[in-house]
């Protein structure tokens, strides 16, 4: 990084609050969220390469948790794998590796330059890793549904496209599932739980509204048969992808061997899926998402302090509003992640800002007057609704409050994102709806091959992708091909992407 670029990021820490609202500016307004925040710091000397940040980890280690917790209820098991692939494993599948081999960073020499003999990728992705160990672990059809996911990180060298903390980086944190399946149609169920997943992650646990698509031919994951995705709009007008599922078919089974004996004797090849939800960049477009002009607005099970506890001090008031609010403290850490914020040197407001900022959801003050009154001040950071509480029933409050307050904050952001779908019949309308930061839904003529070339017209003319159809749910129905005039096979949506 610059010496200009770095007196740039200092100068931005330094500032106190937010310096751009979220509207007026969304692309500043998150580069100062991360980095006032304390989200992230951007200057390991590393293109794309971040430090992730205390307060952001902690949330996304919440995010682990909750993900895993679901997957192995689903019956998905743990593993480890290593980080470094064999050239050779890398090959065997051509679609594979002619879709990845422009984003992988190769190891080719250990030590004082000694050159190794194969290089090894720096895993991408993983079906090329863990799909060899399959043929050695999958024998019988006794082993199948065979589940399997890992927590772990993946590199990608994106080429010329600009990185963003979060939304893309050159390193990011995941998991992904491995699913083998004795029969196809046990693999394309294996797809609607993954849908199922992704809703009751992604809307239900992190208030994130998607739509999950099944993305077009020529859209999909380098060797998968079909890939489904859940894409989330940004206040950018931008979506972003977030978790996908692929079904691989045999595509992988064959060049790796993973095949099975079955019932009758006869061996035949598993059919593959793989799911992978991106931890980090489903914290990007959640605090993305979630924030406002203020900073960071966080679902309550995640946020790394719950309930910030804040004196208010006139003169010789101290001792006892700061005794009263250590009590408070005590007695609410029992259900809560509390903070009590007892710094002299920082002032009443500086603290409100600064609890704003992360996102904190519920602020109790409490200052003199509140405590003759034998009560406090408790303010909810999404709504911003001031609520005088009786000392007493805080606990009573905060417990019927925190239960609805993710669920609010969801259904606030849910209706929104209606308002964000605009139907199209035309290509004026198309590009009107992704000017206006909207998503398009639209005629469509195919999304298998033969319609790609209506969706690069989309491209070029709009500066926006078709995204693919709907999965799982009914759509309004259009007679015609916004681009072609051919009638309409399927109906899709549209929008600019990152």
């Amino acid at each position: 990084m610059s010496e200009k670029k770095t007196d740039k990021t200092e100068a931005k820490k330094t500032t106190k609050g937010i310096s751009v609202s979220k509207d007026a500016d969304f692309s500043e307004w998150y580069s100062e969220l991360v980095q006032k925040a304390e989200l992230a710091d951007l200057r390991y000397n590393i293109k794309g390469f971040v430090c992730y940040m205390p307060w952001a980890v902690i949330t996304m280690k919440k995010m682990y948790e909750k993900y895993e917790r679901i997957l192995e209820k689903k019956g998905h098991l743990p593993l480890i794998m290593p980080s470094l692939i064999p050239e050779s494993n890398f090959k065997l599948e051509s679609d594979h590796v002619a879709g990845f081999a422009p984003e992988v960073f190769w190891v080719t020499e250990v030590g004082a330059g000694e050159k190794l003999q194969e290089p090894l990728a720096l895993r991408p992705t993983s079906e090329t890793a863990l799909y060899r160990m399959y043929s050695y672990w999958i024998r019988s059809y006794t082993d199948l549904p065979f589940k399997r996911y890992q927590s772990c990180q993946v590199w990608r060298a994106e080429g010329t496209k600009a990185t963003r903390p979060f939304l893309r980086a050159r390193e990011f944190h995941w998991i992904e599932t491995h699913n083998v399946f004795a029969t196809e149609e046990e693999s394309r169920q294996q797809i609607i739980e993954d849908m199922e997943t992704t809703y009751e992650m992604i809307e239900e646990e992190f208030a994130i509204p998607i739509i999950f698509f099944q993305r077009p031919e020529w859209d999909k994951f380098p060797g998968a048969v079909h890939t489904f995705a859940a894409d989330a709009l940004m206040d950018s007008g931008k979506v972003i992808q977030l978790p996908s599922t692929h079904m691989l078919g045999t595509n992988f089974s064959k060049p790796f061997g993973v095949k099975f004996v079955d019932k009758d004797g006869s061996e035949k090849l598993g059919y593959i899926n793989c799911y992978g939800p991106a931890i980090s960049r489903i914290y990007g477009a959640m605090i993305a998402i979630l924030g406002d002009s203020q900073g960071l607005i966080l679902p309550f099970d995640l946020s790394p302090v719950q309930v910030v506890i804040v004196p208010i001090i006139f003169k010789d008031s101290g001792t006892p509003v700061k005794v009263k609010c250590a009590e408070i403290e005590k007695k609410l850490s029992k259900h809560y992640s509390v903070k009590f914020d007892d710094r002299d040197h920082v002032s009443a407001g500086e603290k409100f800002n600064e609890w704003e900022l992360k996102g904190v959801p519920f602020r109790i003050e409490l200052g003199p007057k509140d405590l003759e009154k034998s009560q406090a001040v408790v303010v909810n950071r999404s709504t911003g609704v001031k609520s005088p509480v009786k000392i007493d029933a805080l606990e009573e409050f905060l417990a019927k409050e925190s239960k609805e307050y993710t669920q609010k904050l969801k259904s606030r952001k849910l209706a929104g994102f209606k308002d964000y779908v605009i139907k199209c019949s035309t290509m004026d309308e198309i590009k009107a709806a992704v000017d206006d930061k909207k998503m398009a839904c639209t005629g469509f003529c195919s999304i298998e091959l033969e319609g790609a070339k209506c969706a690069e017209k989309i491209e070029k003319e709009a500066q926006a992708f078709v995204r693919g159809k709907r999965f799982g749910k009914d759509d309004a129905k259009f007679e015609k091909c916004a681009v072609c005039g051919k009638p309409a096979k399927e109906t899709v949506y549209v929008a600019k992407s990152y």
